[in-house]
């Protein structure tokens, strides 16, 4: 209608109710989408008159049916899918960081290595194994992995000191499903924690024990073996915690490790012969000074690379390869085995070397106490005593040396464990009938060659000091070869009956009985019966009835019949080939006592060395290291097997159900 007045018309709404929308205050229409969405790169006709400016021309209603606001109300266009595809690219981006930690992570686990560094920060040249690892792994990585691991945001990086130990604790977790899953109600050992006690009572040791077990769903009736020292906490007949373990479980079985055992011997022997004791003080004291110094090792060193050239040239040497190889000076200790034995060894070999080096310091060194003390060893070793022990105990520990390697193989097993016992034993009685003269003739020529004076063995023995003044009836030679080579002999075997008194129980005959060495030489059904006795939990009366009617079938199957057990070295052996031929089925009561058999710590020192891998995770450097932190360290240090088999995915879930706030992974 010419000249009437035009406005905005509310029936409008009705048409465009998507997007149409009129302000009062303006008297101007808008596109809403447009005028709160609207992006620079979206282009329509009518540019951007339903949005930043007022569309007042009402006459021209056909601008409405232009417009139509079409991209922005596209589904790829819309804010859901925006919010989607950020959600989607974070994701993304926290599963690569993730990923990249937990690799990291696992193989510092895998090599016992420290994790953080003395310095991290920004300028730091050396921020630490974890994140200069990290690093390394973000330069090798695809260009799209590595731009993403680069570019993260400081508070998603996954790399703090907490984010590691949560990972850590994750490979933990997972290793400890892996085993009890394992387990299945079978029997086995595998390491599944180390607890932190203050009270070291048999009671709480035991109370701390079965707590352990109980986060594994576990109890005290699971154990078949158990393993200890000789402390009397431990191995106390009746308050210990080998006998309080036993009372609730009598099947839980305890044998002291062989290994162990052996090294006690010689600590035996060192309390009850002063000679003894006093060579291996000696010897201690004598490395120590001579190895106090980078100096005086190296002067040492020095010394063994002109020996062997001269040795060379003369002809006494012949070269080769691992030959003349540099010798060191290994300190004895009663808790690492063999040392004694290296100790003594190299002290003869660079024996003369050793003198020159006490000799220099008893004339060069600082202090005047330096100088006394290295005068008074220097005297010491120059005595035909210390060389007589010295040799002597040589002699004695190259028998239980071998004896000692041979009980730390993992694949030893407790037969060949108490044969080998028998062969020490026997070699020992051995050197105490004919050993004394070959003694003799190395010890003197020993002293010939190093000028140190040989007592005339006719005459009456003189003790040193006040005893001096005690008069004895016997002679030199008396007293080298009774009252120190026969004695120390016998203790040694006495020791070794003490130490190893559980080779003549039943549960060692036994064991030797299931032996299918020589074709089941050992075998006897009465021996084995008494075994299974001693597993009264495991074994009932039936079942005891059963097993013996299935030994008599099974020593004429695998003992004559059944040509594929003719040839088995140990049990072990035997217990794989009875699975192998599915005979473990047929005699199952047979093959449980074999399980038990081998679960008998005796033959290794698999607890000593969990103790051992202590030394790999917590070294000086990391001497503060959590309870937990410790724990989740060793497991996944010592069941590295199993650790290999764990796949990064199954880690991922348990470190984010760990706690709630975390990134989503789907």
């Amino acid at each position: 209608m010419s000249g009437a007045l035009r406005r905005f018309n509310f029936k409008w709404f009705n048409d465009y109710l998507d997007w149409l929308e009129y302000s009062v205050f303006s008297d101007a229409a808008f596109c809403l989408p447009c005028y709160l969405f609207k992006d620079e790169d979206i282009h329509q006709r009518g540019r951007d008159v339903f949005s930043s400016r007022e569309f007042r021309s009402w006459n021209k209603k056909d601008r409405f049916g232009i417009h139509k606001c079409k991209d922005l109300m596209r589904q790829s266009q819309s804010i859901q899918t925006a919010l989607d595809k950020q959600s989607s690219q974070a994701k993304m981006e926290y599963r690569i960081h993730l990923i990249a930690s937990i690799k990291v992570v696992r193989f510092l686990l895998g090599q016992g290595m420290s994790f953080r560094g003395h310095d991290e920060g920004i300028s730091s040249s050396n921020k630490g194994n974890f994140l200069e690892l990290l690093r390394y792994h973000t330069e090798i990585c695809d260009e799209d992995v590595a731009t993403i691991l680069r570019k993260a945001q400081k508070n998603n990086q996954l790399t703090s000191p907490t984010v590691q130990k949560e990972i850590i604790h994750a490979c933990a977790i997972e290793i400890a499903k892996v085993i009890i899953k394992d387990l299945n109600g079978d029997y086995f050992s595998r390491f599944i924690g180390i607890l932190h006690v203050r009270d070291t009572s048999a009671s709480s040791l035991k109370e701390s024990i079965a707590s352990l077990l109980a986060q594994h769903s576990l109890s005290v009736s699971y154990i078949r073996e158990q393993c200890y020292d000789g402390a009397s906490n431990m191995q106390g007949q009746f308050n210990g915690l080998k006998a309080l373990i036993q009372r609730e479980n009598r099947s839980a079985h305890s044998v002291h490790c062989f290994s162990h055992q052996l090294q006690l011997t010689l600590v035996g022997i060192s309390k009850k012969c002063d000679e003894v004791a006093g060579v291996v003080n000696l010897v201690s004291i004598v490395l120590n000074v001579v190895g106090a110094s980078f100096k005086r090792r190296d002067e040492l060193q020095d010394a063994q690379i002109l020996k062997v050239q001269k040795a060379l040239e003369v002809g006494d040497l012949q070269t080769g390869r691992g030959q003349n190889q540099e010798l060191g000076l290994a300190r004895p200790s009663n808790t690492r085995w063999g040392s004694h034995f290296k100790s003594f060894v190299n002290f003869i070999l660079l024996f003369d070397l050793i003198i020159d080096v006490l000799d220099t310091v008893g004339m060069d060194a600082k202090s005047s106490d330096e100088r006394w003390k290295a005068r008074g060893f220097l005297d010491a070793c120059l005595k035909f005593e210390f060389v007589f022990m010295l040799h002597f105990m040589k002699n004695i520990l190259s028998i239980t040396n071998k004896l000692n390697a041979a009980l730390q193989r993992k694949e030893q097993d407790i037969v060949n464990a108490t044969l080998i016992v028998g062969v020490a034993k026997k070699r020992l009685q051995t050197t105490r009938d004919t050993g004394w003269d070959s003694l003799i003739d190395d010890v003197s020529a020993f002293c010939i060659k190093h000028d140190i004076e040989i007592p005339r063995f006719d005459s009456f023995y003189v003790f040193r000091g006040k005893s001096r003044q005690k008069v004895v009836e016997y002679t030199v030679l008396h007293h080298y070869r009774v009252e120190v080579f026969y004695k120390v002999i016998d203790w040694q075997l006495q020791e070794l009956n003490n130490q190893f008194n559980e080779v003549t129980s039943d549960l060692l005959h036994g064991v030797a009985c299931l032996s299918p060495s020589q074709s089941f030489a050992n075998f006897d059904i009465e021996k084995i019966m008494r075994l299974a006795a001693l597993y009264p939990d495991d074994f009932t009366e039936y079942d005891l009835v059963e097993l013996h009617c299935q030994l008599e079938n099974y020593i004429v199957d695998v003992g004559s019949e059944d040509k594929r057990f003719s040839s088995l070295n140990g049990i072990g052996d035997l217990s794989k080939k009875l699975v192998e031929t599915k005979k473990h089925f047929v005699y199952f009561h047979v093959y449980q006592l074999i399980r038990f058999s081998l679960l008998l710590p005796v033959a290794t020192a698999s607890v000593e060395r969990a103790f051992s891998a202590m030394k790999f995770i917590k070294t000086d450097l990391r001497n503060r290291m959590e309870d937990g932190f410790l724990n989740d360290c060793l497991i996944t240090f010592k069941e590295r097997d199993v650790f290999v088999c764990i796949s990064d995915d199954d880690i991922m879930t348990t470190f984010q159900n760990m706690k709630t706030c975390r990134e989503q992974l789907d």
